[in-house]
């Protein structure tokens, strides 16, 4: 599949860098599905796997970027991770996609992983240029799931630490930081799990550091993605969800597609939150993600 590197300016002029895929051969202009990574991720992190099956079975484009301040992208404090930025800049490469030649502007489909499955369900329900939305294990409470995570006895602890941190950065001191995955699931990390520690560990793509902002942990206990997902409607909506899913939760995902309007599409696949991008399972939920793409952004 043809790929080649792409930049872009967000609204508050970052420069966001990225892949564009096409199929080998084509006529026309394109439908083009926008899609960014999750929590810390690089696009390296197996979104090129999602790209090429689409561009390989569909006569569609694809936009695959890294979020501000992570991987090629620009943005400071490194790896500072705002959920509200990061959904504006969705917005924004929906805007650079449909400037590209050959994709057909008003046919954009927007796609997102755990963190930024909770992002697509907000882009999805402002902005109206989006006509298909994928949502894979997503995200769908950030303070359900900080509590979940985080022993009610660290609560304070944690209070404390992020009001250390913002009079540090008042004084114009460095960001404190947190590792995002531990080997150790009992040391503080954003994700204290073994299935998230094996995840991450598991394709680590050269630059990546397993480290983000104190303020990023501090804004995923605030963020409340799944706040407009009775919104989304009209435009269709896919959800992926793993069975067993201990990093963005199960039930709180299947809650939150309760909520969700018509039309949707529920696939609940065996396993846990990282299982969907490799092997067995990714041969199962690609073509399922591709079909959804065919019945409502091809039509």
């Amino acid at each position: 599949m043809p790929i080649r590197d792409v930049a872009f300016e967000t609204s508050d002029h970052l420069t966001l860098r990225g892949w564009v895929f096409t199929p080998s051969s084509f006529d026309g202009k394109l439908p083009c599905v926008v899609m960014a990574h999750g929590f810390a991720a690089h696009k390296e992190f197996n979104l090129g796997s999602f790209a090429e099956y689409f561009t390989s079975n569909l006569p569609v484009a694809v936009l695959a970027y890294d979020h501000r301040c992570t991987g090629a992208s620009d943005g400071e404090p490194r790896r500072e991770i705002i959920p509200a930025l990061q959904i504006s800049d969705y917005s924004d490469a929906i805007t650079f996609a449909q400037s590209l030649p050959e994709v057909a502007a008003h046919k954009i489909a927007i796609w997102g992983s755990s963190y930024s499955g909770g992002h697509v369900l907000t882009v999805g329900a402002v902005d109206r240029r989006v006509k298909a939305v994928i949502s894979q294990v997503p995200l769908t409470s950030g303070w359900d799931t900080f509590h979940r995570i985080n022993r009610a006895d660290s609560i304070p602890r944690l209070n404390k630490l992020f009001e250390n941190d913002r009079l540090a950065r008042a004084r114009g001191e460095e960001p404190a930081r947190v590792p995002v995955v531990d080997k150790d699931p009992h040391a503080f990390s954003v994700l204290p799990s073994e299935d998230s520690y094996i995840g991450y560990s598991s394709g680590i793509p050269l630059g990546w550091v397993n480290d983000v902002t104190l303020k990023s942990l501090e804004a995923f206990r605030a963020y409340e993605p799944s706040a407009l997902i009775e919104r989304i409607s009209p435009t269709p909506l896919l959800m992926i969800v793993m069975d067993n899913d201990v990093v963005t939760p199960t039930d709180l995902a299947l809650g939150a597609f309760a909520r969700a309007k018509e039309p949707k599409q529920l696939h609940i696949l065996p396993g846990g939150h990282f299982d969907p991008y490799n092997g067995q399972l990714f041969d199962e939920n690609a073509p399922v993600q591709a079909r959804f793409l065919q019945n409502h952004l091809l039509k």
